[in-house]
């Protein structure tokens, strides 16, 4: 089966941080992500990542604005300059934890001028990084409302405009289910561009054995076709994060 990360900003919260690494590792997760790290000492996570024999797979770009701004602003015109301030802070965290992802947030935006405005900050990060992997993610507007990047023709387009190899789409089922109605027709649809994976019930973003879209069906279709990157839990335990982990024994 695919290689399955637990997203640590969501799962085993019942824990604190640096204790949901051994968590992850004992429930049979190889990888983990964290959204946002930048709290903790990034060594402090590499140790944590070496002890339990855990890759370490995304985190988001820009580190969260405690003043209460924007998470995301990529295709905002005008913010170029902040852009690529806080990418340079991404990367100091990345050269410690050695992700296999950057996932760029494009931010509240609209029109071509946030286009180009993204188009730009991506191939500039690209060729600033060239070695990091990097993603751009569509978000429903529900959860998400104004956010730029909500259709996945889009993100499509914008990969094959900036034409960098290390910039690949990240494809969620949860806001693929919600943006559409059929996450699979995405899937088949966009594959060829996908770098990352991440599953979640949808509605409500539950345990991925809940609701709309059959992930089992889904990983096993992931193992027929080849797929070589790694599938993150990104999903809120409607009881407990132990409790709803039935979804994986079949997977491990």
């Amino acid at each position: 089966m695919p290689r399955l990360a637990a997203n640590l900003s969501l799962l085993f919260t019942e824990l604190p941080l640096m204790e949901r690494f051994a968590a992850a590792r004992e429930a049979g997760f190889e990888g983990v992500e964290i959204l946002f790290p930048y709290d903790c000492p990034a060594q402090d996570l590499r140790d944590q990542l070496v002890w339990n024999g855990l890759a370490f797979v995304l985190l988001n770009h820009p580190p969260p604005n405690f003043a209460g701004g924007p998470q995301g602003y990529a295709a905002v015109p005008g913010a170029e300059e902040r852009f690529r301030r806080d990418f340079e802070r991404v990367l100091r965290y990345a050269g410690v934890l050695k992700p296999a992802h950057v996932h760029i947030m494009a931010g509240v935006a609209e029109g071509e001028a946030a286009r180009a405005a993204f188009v730009a900050n991506l191939r500039w990060a690209a060729e600033r990084a060239p070695r990091q992997g990097l993603t751009i993610e569509p978000l429903n507007r529900a959860d998400f409302p104004g956010y730029f990047l909500a259709d996945y023709e889009l993100a499509a387009g914008i990969i094959a405009e900036v034409g960098a190899p290390n910039l690949r789409l990240q494809f969620d089922s949860y806001h693929a289910q919600a943006i559409t109605g059929d996450a699979m027709a995405v899937w088949d649809r966009h594959r060829h561009i996908a770098g990352h994976v991440q599953i979640g019930g949808y509605p409500g973003r539950t345990e991925p054995d809940r609701g709309a879209v059959d992930h089992a069906a889904f990983l096993a279709r992931l193992e027929a076709e080849g797929y070589g990157g790694w599938v993150a839990a990104e999903y809120r335990p409607v009881a407990g994060t132990a409790q709803g982990l039935g979804w994986l024994a079949p997977q491990r």
